[in-house]
């Protein structure tokens, strides 16, 4: 990855979060300036990050007006999540047929990466290793076309799937998901271990709204303040 790569990719992660965050409004104009001054970059790889979040859908790119934040309600979201919740239920579902004993490794390692970062409180590097973890479950569905599907949604949802994880005691409850996840798997049952990762990403949504819902009260009680 080029050192421009890497700036563009930096300053979509951070617009990222602040759409999850609530702190842009659905059809707010990004002032390019402004942001290239307040994240001191120049306006290429600025520029490059509207590009990636016009793909995911964030930002609307309207030629001769610029970018304006297309920040999904929550209905979308909700939408949104079930969809991804059949995609990744499937991708269980086909993984537990198909799972080679490579990549059944693999999973273990993440699920372990998972728990590290568990132990050590860490929000940040759970999310990493549990990213790792469904890419794992995606690619051991042996099937290309609903990988690249169900990768192409995560995408879409991976700011909204990481504020999730600050809500409190989130974390452990995830851990504990992805064990029955993969217990299901180890035991071949391929319905139940389908059943319970479609929980698990549906949970994924009502923690998010959750999440939007503690951030509008403390912004309204400050605002009483």
């Amino acid at each position: 990855m080029t050192a421009k790569s890497k700036t563009a990719s930096r300053i979509c992660a951070e617009i990222e979060q602040r759409i999850a965050m609530g702190r842009y409004q659905d059809g707010e104009k990004l002032n390019e300036v402004a942001l290239a001054t307040e994240l001191n970059v120049s306006r290429t790889p600025l520029r490059e990050a509207f590009q990636i979040l016009n793909a995911s859908f964030l930002v609307e790119l309207i030629p001769n007006r610029g970018a304006f934040v297309r920040r999904p309600s929550m209905v979308r979201l909700v939408e949104m999540f079930e969809v991804m919740a059949e995609l990744e239920a499937w991708c269980v579902k086909l993984a537990t047929r198909r799972i080679t004993p490579a990549q059944r490794l693999f999973l273990r390692e993440a699920a372990q990466g998972c728990e590290k970062a568990l132990k050590q409180e860490r929000p940040d590097l759970y999310y990493k290793a549990n990213n790792r973890l469904h890419g794992m479950f995606y690619e051991a569905s042996g099937n290309s076309v609903l990988a690249e599907e169900a990768g192409r949604m995560h995408q879409r949802l991976r700011p909204f799937r990481r504020h999730q994880l600050d809500v409190k005691g989130r974390l452990a409850k995830s851990m504990r998901e992805h064990a029955e996840i993969l217990e299901a798997m180890d035991n071949g049952d391929a319905e139940l271990a389908a059943e319970r990762m479609r929980r698990h990403i549906n949970t994924l949504g009502a923690t998010y709204d959750e999440y939007i819902s503690t951030l509008e009260a403390m912004s309204q009680a400050g605002a009483g303040d």
